[in-house]
């Protein structure tokens, strides 16, 4: 049997069912119960969890939230402005930091993404309008692992969209592991004591090409 039909609700130390991918790991379960899937739209942490996702390319969401601290210290809390002045001197000081991921490709398109970002500001929009323009209408939410997508219409379309606006690392599956992270959907599997009215919030949407 796959994993994909394994159980998809674990049950912790404490009698509450959460979704499997958090398992045991306090971090991982911390970041489940009061992270992910809360609907977002504070720009800077929308920028921040795009950021991340882009890093976490090839690896795990767990390898990368342990070193949130570390890359938030090292790129400067992630605020764009700061971000989008660091050069190659930046570049070399980030690549050598062993306790961040040393990927140039990352690393430079997490600066990149930065300036993209001012240059959204600059024409009057904000990340909110943009990607929440491209949450769904809400669903039910999934009853086992294979009902959890790995990309969706909208997901690339959100992906598109700010390819379009020079953003680098940010493909169909990069985009949908940040729209649930962002509350954009609830896929809390049905069960999970997490979901509800504060997660998958409504949004004004519009339908993805």
């Amino acid at each position: 049997m796959g994993d994909e039909r394994r159980p998809a609700l674990l049950r912790g130390g404490d009698g509450r069912a959460r979704c499997w991918w958090c398992g045991h790991d306090p971090a991982y379960v911390a970041y489940h119960d009061h992270e992910w899937g809360r609907a977002e739209h504070d720009d800077l942490r929308l920028f921040e969890k795009l950021v991340l996702e882009g890093f976490q390319a090839g690896l795990s969401w767990l390898t990368i939230l342990r070193r949130r601290d570390r890359l938030r210290a090292a790129f400067a809390d992630f605020d764009p402005e700061r971000m989008a002045a660091f050069d190659a001197a930046d570049v070399r000081r980030l690549l050598a930091d062993d306790r961040l991921i040393r990927n140039r490709a990352k690393v430079e398109a997490a600066i990149a993404n930065a300036r993209r970002y001012l240059r959204l500001r600059e024409q009057g929009e904000t990340l909110d309008e943009v990607v929440w323009a491209f949450a769904p209408a809400p669903r039910p939410r999934p009853t086992s692992r294979l009902e959890v997508p790995a990309t969706t219409p909208e997901s690339t379309a959100i992906a598109r969209e700010l390819k379009r606006r020079g953003w680098r690392f940010v493909g169909p599956t990069t985009a949908y592991a940040f729209m649930q992270s962002m509350g954009l959907v609830d896929d809390h599997i049905a069960g999970c004591f997490r979901g509800g009215d504060d997660v998958g919030a409504q949004h004004p949407t519009r339908q993805a090409p």
